[in-house]
């Protein structure tokens, strides 16, 4: 059996609950979702803005598959929360440009898209990941 590890980075937020930023079981690394925050600063950025909240939680997320141990050409598969269907289009132009950016194999992550209520109202986007090692 492979032990099970918390995954800490000072490159994105800190939880804010009794979880951690991601947990990584041996080749399986899982990234806590994520939001529009600024880790150096603990404040949610671009109020109203979901395509640079999109890509700021996504500097989050991929962080945090760093700081496991991984890429982002690792990650399998994202889980995009929503506050507004009338965002999906904005959304998706800054997800296509980040995950083309970070997965030079060509192979995009897999994704699910669902609207939400989420927990903070200054955001509009959330995140979470899964990401597979060798």
């Amino acid at each position: 059996m492979t032990a099970k590890t918390a995954i800490s980075t000072p490159d994105a937020p800190a939880p804010a609950h009794t979880f951690h930023q991601g947990v990584r079981k041996g080749p399986f690394l899982q990234v806590s979702g994520q939001g529009p925050m600024d880790p150096a600063t603990g404040e949610y950025v671009h109020p109203g803005d979901v395509a640079g909240q999109t890509t700021r939680t996504l500097e989050n997320v991929r962080a945090i598959v760093e700081g496991g141990g991984a890429t982002f050409d690792d990650v399998v598969m994202l889980r995009v929360y929503l506050t507004q269907r009338e965002d999906f289009a904005a959304m998706n132009e800054a997800y296509g440009e980040f995950v083309t950016k970070y997965c030079p194999s060509g192979v995009l992550p897999s994704r699910t898209t669902v609207f939400v209520g989420l927990p903070h109202e200054q955001m509009l986007v959330e995140i979470d990941a899964l990401a597979i090692t060798d």
